[in-house]
């Protein structure tokens, strides 16, 4: 039997192969960390189905980047080593668009309240780090 390589796969298999992936990396993650993670992820791809081919590659080259960044932050065995996750390029949150934005600040919101972390008035304001 033959192995296929990426460049023979149609987009959507592709696509496919990319959320499977990220779905069983999330496996590694902590309960409510994984939940929350492949909520995130399902709407994500769904949101995107209809996207034009640019968005489409864009999504793409950022979604295998996080599950490179996952791969190795869960190591071979599965299992967290050291902190989860890496900080925002400032000037990358500046390019997103107003409802990316909003998504982002919702899901800040939910990883604090998973981690037991109080949800400040700055928090709910949407205060800039200074």
């Amino acid at each position: 039997m033959s192995k296929i390589t990426l460049n023979q796969l149609t987009h959507p298999q592709r696509v496919r192969l990319l959320y499977k992936t990220i779905l069983r990396l999330h496996r590694g993650l902590p309960t409510e960390l994984r939940a929350l993670g492949d909520n995130y992820v399902r709407d994500e791809f769904r949101r995107h189905l209809k996207c034009n081919p640019m968005e489409a590659q864009l999504f793409m080259t950022e979604w295998a980047r996080y599950a490179s960044t996952i791969t190795k932050q869960l190591g071979l065995r599965g299992k967290p080593k050291g902190e989860l996750g890496e900080q925002l390029d400032p000037s990358a949150v500046e390019m997103l668009k107003d409802d990316q934005v909003v998504q982002l600040y919702e899901l800040m919101l939910a990883t604090k309240a998973l981690n037991g972390d109080t949800i400040t008035a700055d928090d709910v304001r949407g205060a800039t780090p200074k």
